[in-house]
């Protein structure tokens, strides 16, 4: 295994874990003393995805992991958790593979699924680009996106987690009036 700092090919396995889906390796470069991880995965056969022209092509999970990053900017959503997204996807789709293929609409519909649970505002962004709403026509599309968005489960920020906070917390909204109760009638402030 090469170090991806220096490139030198002599390194020496400190840690080795054995994960739901492979073997997950902490090595140590012995030219500059750098750390890394390493993760070995059995790959069985290739899984394919069919697109919607017909054509066959492997399955990519930087693909995946590069679009739902996309959705994800400026979101508190970390790179530990869009792995971990991906690492479900992969697995989901290869459960419900059929030959080792799957439709490239159902890759699409596992990335939803699960943003729509982690964060509203990167499932809306990846809705957008992967239902292509180009036009202003397509407008009612993204309605109905939103629309279903809001039919869904209410749940409380407590419920939703970190990554779901409240656009605005209660006591931002009630400031100015909690502020002048405060005050001492007859009083100014200096």
């Amino acid at each position: 295994m090469k170090c991806p700092y220096c490139g030198n090919a002599d390194t020496k396995v400190t840690d080795s874990r054995e994960t739901d889906d492979g073997i997950r390796r902490r090595r140590e470069c012995l030219n500059c003393g750098r750390r890394f991880t390493t993760y070995e995965r059995v790959q069985a056969a290739p899984l394919m995805v069919v697109k919607k022209d017909g054509r066959r092509e492997e399955f990519n999970r930087e693909k995946i992991r590069s679009g739902i990053r996309r959705s994800c900017v400026k979101l508190p959503i970390s790179a530990a958790q869009i792995d971990a997204m991906v690492d479900e996807i992969e697995a989901a789709l290869i459960a419900r593979s059929v030959g080792g293929e799957v439709p490239s609409t159902e890759v699409g519909d596992q990335v939803m699924e699960r943003l729509r649970d982690m964060s509203h505002v990167a499932y809306v962004r990846f809705a957008a680009h992967y239902r292509e709403f180009r036009d202003p026509d397509e407008i009612e599309l993204m309605e109905q996106e939103l629309n279903t968005l809001r039919s869904g489960p209410r749940r409380s920020p407590r419920q939703a987690g970190a990554s779901q906070p409240p656009l605005l917390p209660p006591t931002v909204v009630d400031m100015p009036a909690a502020a002048d109760a405060t005050r001492r009638p007859g009083r100014t402030r200096r």
